[in-house]
């Protein structure tokens, strides 16, 4: 009997890694492949090709930590990293507050601003391409009926990263604005009621029952946004091409104009690995609070 039971849990353990076979295969293929191919050239000199010559260690790391366009670009994206996630967090947690409310017409409201969703990188580049337009644009017909300076955008230094953080944070909303709608929506509206009976003023039931209450969702949607902003490409590549003078010549966009335009295959590798680096380390976090979250509440 014993046999009999040992045998068949073998069976199924079997046919569990058999079903499982063509995910692993898909994985290694375009996931762990490329991972490992990336960090080989990272350490390889290579030709215009992009086939390496010969090892040459983390000098290709050491390149770009004294480079003057590798720190620039590092520093822009720090800077286009920190404002597109703080200003996407911000309202979409304010328009999360404002579509929970019972107020006419709020369900048109909340499909307007969760439509971004639905629109492409490309597609919703261009339309800001259009909107920023110096002559044709809809910013350039507002400064002009207010009689203010024409501000040429995306050819600004300054205003060109400004572009790319407002069309980002556009792009971004609809996702935040949905999870964090959710989670509000989600607060029993009894702690709502006991506050009003304790004459609790607004701002002080937004900090004491509101964030709290939504805190984990609020660390979710903060650590997505800051990753999905580290991989940002579309709209840089249409609006800008890196441009005015590499001011928005963000991380990836580097990468990828070593790799495909300068020919440089081991400099963009190394680049690449150190993305790759940060990304793992802010998923690393998240699922650390996540778990000791879930420890504590468990314990309590």
């Amino acid at each position: 009997m014993k046999k009999a039971s040992n045998l068949k849990f073998r069976n199924q353990s079997a046919l569990g890694w058999l079903l499982l076979l063509p995910s692993f295969i898909i994985l290694g293929i375009f996931v762990f492949y490329p991972m490992l191919k990336t960090f080989f050239l990272s350490t390889q000199l290579t030709d215009l090709t992009g086939n390496p010559i010969k090892f040459i260690g983390f000098k290709n790391f050491s390149n770009l930590f004294t480079s003057d366009s590798f720190m620039t670009s590092f520093t822009i994206t720090l800077i286009f990293v920190f404002f597109s996630t703080l200003l996407t967090l911000v309202l979409a947690y304010l328009m999360a507050m404002s579509a929970s409310q019972k107020i006419m017409g709020i369900a048109v409201f909340r499909t307007m601003f969760s439509s971004t969703m639905g629109v492409s990188v490309t597609v919703a580049s261009i339309l800001w391409l259009f909107m920023f337009n110096p002559q044709i644009g809809m910013f350039s017909k507002i400064l002009t009926f207010l009689h203010l300076p024409q501000i040429n955008f995306l050819s600004d230094p300054t205003w060109s990263l400004v572009a790319i953080i407002g069309t980002t944070v556009w792009m971004n909303l609809g996702f935040a604005f949905l999870i964090l709608l959710g989670a509000i929506q989600a607060i029993p509206q009894d702690l709502y009621q006991v506050a009003d009976l304790d004459g609790t003023s607004w701002l002080m039931r937004l900090r004491k029952i509101t964030i709290p209450a939504t805190s984990p969702t609020i660390f979710f949607v903060t650590v997505v946004t800051l990753i999905n902003a580290f991989q940002t490409f579309g709209q840089v590549d249409i609006l800008t091409s890196g441009g005015p003078d590499y001011h928005t010549n963000l991380l990836v966009y580097a990468i990828y104009q070593d790799a495909f335009v300068n020919h440089s295959v081991g400099r963009a590798s190394a680049q690449s690995v150190i993305l790759t680096i940060i990304i793992m380390l802010f998923t690393m976090i998240q699922f650390y609070v996540k778990n000791r979250k879930g420890a504590n509440y468990a314990n309590e």
